[in-house]
């Protein structure tokens, strides 16, 4: 399975954090996949076979070709129906939301086909980036269609993205009081503001990086400890930990370690 990633354009640096590629041949992810909430919206373009989606009510659909799957507050369950070959675009938290003017929190858990999305030109890009020779080009077509959906080069807001940017550096430890605090906005009127520019609250946002960070130091071997990871990301006790990683994995912290999660540590173990 090769996984690599690539950088943006300095025009959509400040909305997009990487693009990235998933290849691997048939029988790559036979068993089921979960994926880990990470505060990132992503727009998908599945080249290859496509993916089988396990819904919250036990059904079980075939993923869309291109769409855009919203953010996750729960696990996403998904596995292979054959051949993997995917292109991603994922954004940073409040990175999509120039692009669109759905809803974001109306996208929570979905995957949304590009056309419903964009109309001709989603279906435009889907083929373009489809029937495009390699990643390079792939990278010149998604970018130039997001370019062009740009109104002005003005497009994020300051305010949400300092805020965004100070609970990644606390790692989700900032509360929603420590918040409004800092920017001197009321606490409903920040999570509005959350809402329409990242498609979760302040309080689901922390909450999911805070797990992520976590999540990532079981990955890289660092710290196996649950008393010590505990103590780190600052939850009450061990077992308020261990109920927060399984509502976001599925899985308890010592449960994790299986093909399950292989690629949730392949796509968010690199950082």
């Amino acid at each position: 399975m090769q996984y690599q990633t690539y950088l943006a354009g300095i025009d959509l640096d400040p909305m997009i954090q990487c693009y990235w590629t998933l290849e691997g041949p048939a029988g790559s992810f036979t068993q089921k996949q979960t994926i880990v909430p990470d505060g990132c919206m992503e727009m998908i373009f599945h080249y290859g076979d496509l993916y089988q989606q396990y819904l919250e009510d036990g059904n079980i659909i075939l993923q869309p070709r291109c769409f855009v799957i919203g953010q996750l507050t729960r696990p996403l369950e998904i596995v292979a129906t054959g051949k993997t070959g995917i292109f991603s675009v994922r954004f940073h938290p409040d990175g999509f939301s120039p692009f669109t003017h759905l809803p974001l929190s109306e996208m929570e858990n979905s995957a949304i086909p590009l056309e419903r999305l964009f109309g001709n030109d989603g279906k435009n890009v889907e083929l373009a980036i489809l029937n495009a020779p390699g990643v390079s080009e792939r990278i010149k077509e998604v970018e130039q269609f997001l370019t062009n959906r740009l109104a002005t080069a003005e497009t994020i807001d300051h305010i949400t993205r300092s805020l965004i940017e100070a609970i990644w550096h606390s790692n989700g430890q900032l509360s929603v009081t420590a918040l409004s605090r800092q920017s001197q906005i009321k606490s409903r009127r920040l999570e509005r503001r959350f809402l329409s520019d990242v498609g979760m609250s302040p309080k689901q946002l922390s909450r999911v990086i805070r797990l992520n960070n976590i999540f990532k130091k079981l990955i890289s071997g660092k710290e196996t400890s649950l008393t010590a990871l505990a103590y780190e990301g600052n939850y009450f006790d061990q077992s308020h930990f261990i109920k927060e990683f399984k509502q976001l994995t599925g899985y308890t912290p010592k449960q994790y370690y299986n093909d399950n999660l292989k690629m949730s540590a392949l796509l968010y173990g690199k950082g």
